[in-house]
Formats: structure tokens, sequence, C-alpha cells
């Protein structure tokens, strides 16, 4: 697989992560203590985007645990596909163009909380995920939840990858 199919690919699994968050009965009782739902039932766009993001690093998170050791250049490349591809969508759906680099800000400053919540504990990401999405830390069966969402997510991811070779494109 080249880092640009990678990246396509994994585009379309944080898409549908965020897919299954959003009708997942545990996730959406969280997002309701938080406050963020609508009442359609769905989170508003600042919830939603700070989703998307938590989804990105998730994703991101097991493709650098999989190719850290073998493919970590070609793994990168893929990790800027993966980006390049949801900013993309997220044009091509109404986002406007100019605000991407602003996304972009909070995409970055987010990883940054993420990754250094990661080295203390998953209860401490799903924390740091509360508060991006709702603005405060919520509970602690909440971070748990978060927690459990992040390893959902980069655990599969990693092990699956971890079997696939990345070749130059």
């Amino acid at each position: 697989m080249t880092p640009t199919e990678l990246g396509e690919h994994l585009a379309r699994l944080v898409w549908e992560s965020l897919s299954d968050t959003l009708t997942d009965d545990r996730s959406l009782v969280v997002l309701d203590r938080l406050g963020v739902l609508g009442t359609d039932g769905t989170p508003n766009a600042r919830a939603s985007e700070e989703l998307l993001i938590f989804l990105l690093w998730a994703h991101t998170r097991g493709i650098q645990q999989a190719y850290a050791e073998r493919a970590a250049r070609l793994a990168r490349a893929a990790l800027d596909e993966l980006h390049r591809a949801v900013f993309e969508d997220m044009v091509a759906a109404g986002s406007p163009r100019k605000e991407l680099p602003i996304f972009e800000q909070r995409v970055r400053a987010r990883y940054a909380e993420y990754r250094q919540a990661a080295e203390a504990s998953d209860h401490a990401v799903g924390s740091a995920v509360l508060r991006s999405i709702g603005g405060r830390a919520g509970g602690s069966d909440d971070a748990g939840v978060l927690a459990a969402w992040a390893v959902g997510v980069a655990a599969p991811v990693g092990d699956f990858y971890a079997e696939v070779d990345l070749l130059e494109g």
C-alpha cells in the first residue's frame, strides 16, 4: 500500500468512526451530559469538530504505533495525506477553505494535548477530550468512555497496519 492509498483509506475510516460515534448510545449520553447536543440529537458544530479532531488523533496514533520502527517516513507521508483528504472533505461538505488554517491550528494544539495526556494514561486522554468537546472535565465515567474510544480506534488501526507494508508511491 502506498502512503497516498493509506491516507485516503484512513480518511474514510475517520469519517466512519465519526458516524459511528454519533450513533452510539454511550457516546450520545456523554455528549448530552456535556450539554453539546442540539434539539435534533446531534452535537453542535464546535463539539463535532472536536470529535473529528479526536478521531483524527486516534487514527494518527495508531499509524504512528504501527510504523514507528519500520517505515516512519512513509507513515508521515500517509498521515499528511490523511489530513489533506479530511480537510478536502470538509471543504466539499461546505466548510470555507479560508477557515482551514484556523482548524489546522486547533488540530495541532489538540494533538499536543492528547499526546501529553497519552503519556499519563488512557483515562487522561479521555479527560482531555471531554475538556475539548464540552469545555469541562466531565465525570470519571465519561472520561472512561472516551478513553475506551481512543483505545478502540488506535489499537485496531495499529494492529492491522502493523501487518501492512508501506511502499514508495
